[in-house]
């Protein structure tokens, strides 16, 4: 089989569809450049549109049913697009309606995120699917570096968006989230398995409660970006226009990401919708960060 200049062969490519808005726009994205798309979509994780568009939605833990659907579509390459974190109340009862088996979903569940996405991996790769990442498909959707508005970081975010990278380098080992917020010297929160934008929530209501101290600035920076040695094919870190609404709901002062391993989806409303808030903006290159699938 023929392969693009990416590297991914011609031809269909199957998205498994977890949450947020990464399986639809990645979905238009290729069909714009020619490619067919089918997606399976992850009931209890993907959102009401991706679920209307899906060629099917499967419970996460019916293996069976996603290899026999996988094998019946015969793509040429299989991507992971949106989040995949321990599975909802929703993706509990559908594991349970499909293998009455208390103790299996029970060890899932108690497996990290990053060991629930190597899973997957080992899955489909064992079965002979090739699988290609969303910077493999759609490199454009990627953090580019440098200033994206117009607010610029004073020297004091500069300083806080360094102190963020280095602590979620320093985590990675641990299996912690993919963001934090910090103020100057503090870690204000680190995300864990309920995502940015309720971390941001968080971090909003610690304002509210008069545990943060306003200062005459927001006095807070979103850092994100993935994990040192994480495997990039699959849970790229995103953010969108509603990570900056969040953003500035928390009182922050603007949001770094990293280049080239932060996905940035609907880039024109993001921008707008920062410049907007009065927020910041800014790719950092952050060269620690390796890629497990190239070592």
């Amino acid at each position: 089989m023929s392969e693009s200049r990416s590297g991914v062969p011609l031809g269909p490519i199957a998205i498994l569809a977890g949450s947020g808005e990464l399986p639809v726009r990645l979905a238009d994205r290729l069909v714009e450049t020619g490619r067919t798309v089918r997606i399976l979509a992850f009931r209890g994780f993907c959102e009401r549109r991706v679920k209307a568009r899906a060629d099917a939605v499967v419970n996460l833990l019916d293996l069976s049913r996603i290899i026999a659907l996988l094998e019946t579509w015969r793509p040429a390459a299989v991507t992971l697009a949106g989040g995949l974190t321990r599975p909802s109340a929703a993706a509990l009862m559908g594991a349970y309606s499909a293998y009455r088996d208390r103790e299996h979903v029970a060890a899932v569940i108690a497996r990290g995120d990053d060991n629930l996405l190597r899973g997957a991996v080992e899955l489909l790769e064992s079965r002979g699917f090739a699988l290609a990442g969303v910077r493999d498909l759609a490199p454009e959707l990627l953090a580019e570096g440098g200033l994206y508005g117009a607010v610029v970081p004073d020297p004091a975010a500069r300083l806080s968006i360094e102190r963020g990278f280095r602590m979620l380098e320093a985590l990675s080992p641990y299996d912690v989230g993919q963001a934090a917020v910090v103020s100057g010297e503090r870690v204000v929160a680190i995300e864990g398995p309920e995502g940015t934008d309720r971390m941001l929530a968080r971090v909003r209501s610690l304002t509210r409660g008069g545990l943060l101290r306003r200062r005459k600035s927001r006095g807070g920076v979103l850092v994100k970006g993935p994990k040192a040695g994480q495997d990039l094919r699959v849970d790229l870190p995103a953010i969108g226009p509603r990570t900056i609404v969040n953003a500035s709901r928390a009182g922050l002062d603007g949001i770094a990401i990293a280049q080239g391993l932060t996905l940035v989806l609907d880039r024109e409303a993001t921008v707008a919708a920062a410049d907007r808030a009065g927020l910041f903006l800014v790719g950092v290159e952050r060269a620690g960060l390796t890629d497990a699938a190239d070592d």
